[in-house]
């Protein structure tokens, strides 16, 4: 690694050596992703799978992460790499509210455009007591076939969706409040109120795991609760995966922030960050009215 250069001597566009990382964290989600898959299918090592490719994953973004951070304190990153990373950090947002946005269309379409049009075609088409009322296919309200989808109920905002919202919304808060300290180099105050945003954050997951719980052996509400199920497991579950991510984002600029990293006027590391958890909170907000209340 360089040895440390100042910033008016770093280079133009510096550009790090070939990296094995991409490979390797590559390696420890798909199987992450093929545990989930076949969890959800009840296969017996699927959760094993699930936790050897997150362990896999979480030691290969500390490496990668570690040998990204060297370069920025050794004074490597100039004011164009600063500007490509703003630059990288918008379109990434970008492709996460394109990715939400179809999750929301999904939802949309199914709701105002598929039940209604499925309630114009004659019954014999489909089946005799079918009415086109959300949630599709919920036993007692549509009359779905015996056997077809098991009972269940609805999830309704509170008193755990409306506890998270609240909790999101405050955490936005108190990263705020972060950044200005970190701003104005008090230190002392940007970390406390980092840690109580990642605790919150940590919060947020908990209830979220607990209204998990309560929805599959109280609602009996499964991914396979017709299109209800499905959209509702879709929608909160990946945007809990984003508080998650989110909150380890949070957590390591709050490790380094002790360590002495960031300057008032350098700390693009803290921004991104800030960034992607004001996205995350946005999106809850979408969820909250759409998915909970509407």
């Amino acid at each position: 690694m360089s040895t440390a250069v100042n910033k008016g001597q770093a280079p133009y566009y510096f550009v790090p050596g070939p990296s094995r990382h991409p490979m390797m964290a590559a390696v420890g989600l798909f199987f992450v992703v093929l545990g989930a898959g076949q969890w959800v299918n009840g296969a017996e090592w699927a959760p094993y799978s699930v936790l050897g490719g997150f362990v896999w994953w979480a030691v290969v973004l500390k490496q990668w992460f570690g040998d990204a951070i060297a370069e920025s304190e050794s004074g490597l990153y100039s004011d164009r790499i600063d500007a490509s990373f703003r630059w990288s950090m918008a379109w990434f947002i970008f492709s996460e509210v394109m990715f939400f946005g179809s999750f929301f269309g999904a939802l949309y379409w199914a709701r105002l455009h598929v039940l209604p049009n499925l309630g114009d075609i004659e019954n014999a088409l489909l089946w005799p007591d079918f009415k086109a009322i959300w949630p599709s296919e919920m036993a007692g309200v549509t009359g779905a076939p015996a056997g077809t989808v098991e009972p269940f109920k609805t999830m309704g905002p509170w008193p755990i969706p409306t506890i998270n919202t609240a909790l999101l919304l405050t955490s936005g808060v108190t990263l705020t409040i972060a950044h200005h300290a970190l701003r104005e180099n008090k230190r002392g105050k940007t970390i406390g109120f980092m840690w109580l945003t990642v605790l919150l954050g940590a919060t947020f997951i908990g209830l979220q795991a607990f209204e998990y719980y309560e929805a599959y052996h109280h609602l009996n509400l499964k991914l396979s609760s017709g299109i209800y199920g499905s959209t509702f497991f879709m929608l909160t579950g990946f945007h809990g995966m984003h508080v998650f991510v989110g909150m380890l984002m949070l957590l390591f600029i709050t490790l380094r922030l002790m360590r002495g990293h960031f300057t008032p006027d350098k700390h693009f590391g803290f921004e991104g960050a800030a960034w992607y958890w004001h996205f995350v909170d946005v999106v809850w907000l979408g969820l909250y009215v759409i998915v909970y209340w509407t």
